[in-house]
């Protein structure tokens, strides 16, 4: 029977041999790591190759994802739908083996991985999922949702901030089923850390409330398995198992340096290593013994099809609680919710309330929120702000994981990336919600959000520099441009408070990506809409008011700046002008319309046109073309009251007039 060198040096061999003929990757990482993964993939992992989705399997993220065929390499053996050829394609066009592990490329990659740090921040936001549905729908005598997050991370993961913001919070909501595996050796690309980073970082992890096991070797499985076996038993504290390991482990010549981090170790180094191990074989050769020893498909099956006889009977006593979890990890939304939440944008629409869309983004949850209890709600420590406490939520707390709300602290690119977690790991809507301007923080977050299409929702309030006297450094000037130039995301900024239920509902039901909610600050008018207007929001730009036949000058704008809009439009119609007003709270949905409707709201013939908005102008060229006019801001904003301020930036009716009038006189 192979020893459990021979099976990890299995990794070793398949991530060399992946990396050099590929003449790109990191090699270090996957012969560093490849004992603790043997232990961990073949003594503890749940998992089934065969359902890479059954729902109560263990989350195994590689967050220093550089290491990308230790992943491969384990998924392969142990009986994924990964291939030796697959492993031979490693890094090329559209392999199922890319550079980075990417969710949605390969069966058993939980997440996308690569940018440092995010993927522990994924694992505390698997770990929270999981701790939540488990308070919701485990009862007495029945767990049902009972499974661990193990992640792997390097020194890399530590020094990023991000690492720091969501150990921290995983400390606190007591996440005991979360279990980290350090990296520990000592080395990352400009070579020996200990010139940059000297933290003592198992102190740094026990002031966060988490238990650390100390010094493991990370080469030895005996070690590894005993650490492994005390981080199970603590079901209160998330656990860090800082492994001593040698980057590149077997190598001659080059393990321990910074060399075998992100390049392929040679032909003649491989040579030596392969003799070093006592590997005898040729490469992505693995011998009949060893791959039957790592195929884990009939465990894998069996440990299913008992949770599957337990899920049944679980049924029987609890039928209701049973299918409401099977459609929460489905991802299906309540067959009702479309009904009921197109009854409620109809009420609003009756209202008429002139609020802040901010408020009105509030009256949205607080109708749409009793009948999603999938909603995981949460703010950057700007909750009374931003205002996405609604009537039925109940905050998550160390002693009480059954709500649905979290409190995320200043923390916005943890928050962000959590939130990712969450989204991946099923039952779960997420949304989270901050300041504009401080979407800065959780820029990458956002983007990764968007790279692995998942239904994340981003509550970004005070939009503009119509929030005032906090002065440029609170207000939002290039933001918007940066979140509607990502691909896969949509991004709205509602006029008034139909808009706003809008988008909320169209974000709820949206199932291939995120969607970011821009909502203002000061009050934002109501306007008049028959059904057929009220019905086209959902295309992302409509002609809100239209004149007699063609128009003459077409005013397109958003949130704050529809009014405004609406109001120019009146004073140049007394003047004898034809203009229509198309508001446009989402270009990437109104894009993706049809050419016909586009251009029923946009027509080709009418080159006359201005942008109105509260943000960068430049964005804006795409709809006015060249020789149209843009009213945006190309400078940061100032510190005055809001009513000062629009008016500094000629965010006034008669500054629209006159350019209007400008404009038709060319």
């Amino acid at each position: 029977m192979p020893s459990r060198r021979e099976r990890a040096n299995a990794i070793r061999a398949l991530s060399m041999d992946a990396v050099q003929k590929a003449n790109s990757g990191h090699p270090g990482a996957p012969m560093g790591m490849a004992d603790i993964a043997e232990v961990l993939w073949r003594d503890y992992l749940k998992h089934n190759p065969s359902n890479p989705l059954w729902a109560d399997r263990d989350r195994f993220v590689l967050s220093n994802g550089h290491g990308s065929m230790l992943i491969y390499s384990l998924l392969h053996l142990t009986g994924y739908d990964l291939s030796i050829d697959d492993l031979k394609n490693f890094r090329q066009l559209h392999s199922k083996t890319p550079g980075h592990p990417e969710f949605g490329y390969t069966a058993g990659v939980e997440t996308t991985t690569g940018p440092l740090g995010q993927g522990i921040a994924n694992g505390v936001g698997f770990a929270l999922a999981e701790k939540v549905l488990a308070a919701q729908f485990n009862r007495p005598g029945h767990s049902i949702v009972d499974h661990h997050t193990y992640v792997f991370l390097g020194d890399g993961c530590m020094m990023e901030g991000i690492s720091h913001e969501v150990c921290s919070l995983a400390g606190t909501l007591g996440l005991g089923k979360l279990i980290a595996f350090y990296d520990d050796n000592g080395i990352s690309i400009d070579g020996e850390v200990e010139g940059w980073f000297t933290d003592d970082t198992p102190k740094r992890f026990e002031a966060y409330g988490w238990q650390v096991i100390r010094n493991v070797d990370g080469h030895d499985a005996d070690e590894i398995k005993q650490a492994i076996e005390t981080a199970r038993k603590n079901a209160e504290q998330p656990t860090l198992i800082c492994c001593k390991t040698t980057i590149g482990f077997g190598s001659p010549n080059k393990q321990g340096k910074e060399e075998c981090h992100g390049a392929p170790l040679g032909n003649d180094e491989i040579a030596l290593t392969r003799a070093a191990l006592g590997w005898n074989h040729g490469p992505f050769e693995i011998p009949a013994d060893i791959y039957a020893e790592w195929d884990a498909k009939a465990t894998g099956a069996s440990r299913e099809n008992d949770w599957n006889q337990r899920f049944a009977a679980y049924a029987a006593e609890y039928p209701e609680l049973a299918a409401e979890l099977k459609r929460r990890m489905a991802g299906k939304l309540p067959a009702d919710f479309a009904a009921k939440a197109s009854a409620y944008i109809r009420d609003v629409a009756a209202k008429g309330e002139t609020i802040a869309s901010r408020k009105a983004s509030q009256n949205a949850l607080n109708a749409y929120g009793p009948l999603l209890p999938e909603l995981l709600g949460g703010s950057a420590d700007l909750a009374g702000s931003n205002l996405t406490l609604w009537k039925g939520c109940q905050s998550l707390t160390h002693t009480d994981l059954s709500g649905n709300y979290v409190h995320y602290g200043v923390r916005e690119f943890g928050m962000a990336a959590i939130m990712n977690g969450v989204a991946l790991h099923g039952g779960f809507i997420p949304y989270g919600a901050t300041f504009l301007m401080f979407m800065e923080y959780a820029r990458n977050a956002v983007r990764m959000s968007a790279l692995m299409k998942q239904r994340v929702l981003y509550v970004f309030t005070h939009d503009s520099i119509g929030l005032g006297e906090d002065g440029p450094t609170h207000q939002p000037v290039e933001q918007l441009t940066s979140l509607r130039s990502t691909p896969n995301l949509d991004t709205w900024r509602p006029a008034d408070a139909v808009e706003s239920a809008v988008a909320w509902k169209y974000a709820i039901e949206r199932q291939d990506g995120p969607s970011a909610l821009i909502f203002s600050r000061q009050n934002l008018p109501h306007q008049l809409r028959d059904a057929e207007t009220e019905a086209a929001i959902a295309r992302g730009g409509y002609i809100l008011k239209d004149c007699a036949g063609e128009p003459e000058l077409i005013l397109i704008a958003t949130g704050s700046e529809v009014g405004l809009a609406m109001q120019a439009a009146d004073k140049l119609t007394v003047q004898g002008r034809k203009v229509r007003v198309v508001s446009m709270p989402c270009t990437s949905v109104f894009d993706a319309q049809d050419a016909a409707y586009k251009q029923r709201v946009l027509p080709v013939e009418v080159g006359a046109r201005i942008a109105i908005e509260a943000a960068h102008a430049d964005f804006w060229y795409k709809y006015v073309g060249l020789e149209g006019r843009i009213i945006g801001m190309t400078t940061y904003g100032e510190s005055a009251p809001a009513a000062q301020l629009l008016e500094e930036f000629g965010f006034t009716v008669d500054n629209i007039v006159a350019t209007a009038e400008e404009l038709l006189e060319d």
